[in-house]
């Protein structure tokens, strides 16, 4: 289906996955957001829909408070394009520090860091091991849930969508009374999605089932030559070690060729702020959201 020149714009459809996989592929992002499979499983969420100035495809979107915006191009005349939409009085986001620099250096532009939606970037292979005093504590809370549980680790697969749907409401059950039901609701849609699109999207993931039930789950995909993108991790709350053994065996067992894993962003929840933060990222990746002064 052909992408309309802007300010036309359609929605996205899983046929745009081999236009937008080769898009990245060449454009090799950093942030989590650029990949098909996050544009797919958030394009109602944020309204997601894919347009062209020139020969540049990009995505407009809104954030959870309704707030529209465009997400970095993704190829063309960079330069071009967000000067045009900037300047049209659109918000970029999404812009981290590589794109301001190479893209817009210009003092026409104001440029906000957004903390909340900064990705942690971990290397792999220290979440896969858990060496050393750093990690004693996660180390620790693996061994007290494998001692305690009767368990397996699975690689994610269409047998385990029924068991993660029903961990996943259940999850979602007990969020919504925690946090904003909208971005809750958009969460939970959008990883229902991805455990029955799984195949489609090229996504892979682990499973932890106990006595045959499943208890924790976490899926993800390459993001770029050396880092993957865990996209969803959720788990039983009320089973001490689970979501340390998770965190784990998704480094230990998947994308064993690339160095680093990006963990997304926090949303501003400090509990999981402080999680994300015990794993000691190498990089907080900053991203940006920028607005003509």
């Amino acid at each position: 289906m052909e992408i309309p020149q802007y300010p036309g714009s359609r929605g996205i459809t899983l046929e745009d996955k081999p236009l937008l996989d080769r898009l990245f592929s060449e454009l090799q992002p950093r942030v989590s957001e650029l990949t098909f499979a996050n544009l797919y499983l958030f394009r109602k969420a944020h309204e997601y829909r894919l347009t062209r100035v020139g020969d540049a495809v990009l995505a407009l979107g809104r954030g959870y408070d309704g707030t529209p915006y465009f997400l970095p191009p993704f190829g063309g005349d960079v330069n071009a394009v967000a000067l045009k939409l900037l300047d049209e009085g659109l918000t970029l986001y999404g812009a981290d520090d590589a794109f301001l620099a190479r893209h817009l250096p210009s003092e026409r532009f104001e440029a906000v860091p957004d903390r909340n939606n900064f990705d942690y970037l971990h290397v792999k292979e220290e979440m896969a091991q858990l060496s050393g005093k750093l990690y004693h504590k996660k180390k620790n809370r693996v061994n007290y849930f494998v001692n305690r549980h009767r368990h397996e680790v699975e690689l994610f697969a269409e047998r385990h969508v029924a068991g993660s749907l029903a961990l996943l409401e259940e999850w979602g059950r007990v969020k919504m009374e925690l946090a904003p039901a909208g971005s809750v609701r958009g969460e939970v849609e959008g990883c229902a999605e991805a455990l029955r699109l799984h195949g489609e999207l090229g996504l892979s993931g682990v499973v932890v089932l106990v006595e045959g039930v499943v208890r924790g789950f976490a899926i993800g995909e390459r993001l770029n030559r050396e880092t993957a993108v865990c996209h969803f991790e959720k788990g039983d709350n009320f089973m001490e070690g689970l979501y340390q053994l998770l965190d784990r065996e998704f480094s230990r067992l998947l994308f064993t060729e690339c160095t680093y894993l990006n963990r997304e962003q926090d949303l501003g929840e400090e509990a999981l702020r402080q999680a994300k933060l015990s794993y000691h990222p190498v990089e907080l990746l900053a991203k940006y959201r920028v607005r003509r002064r």
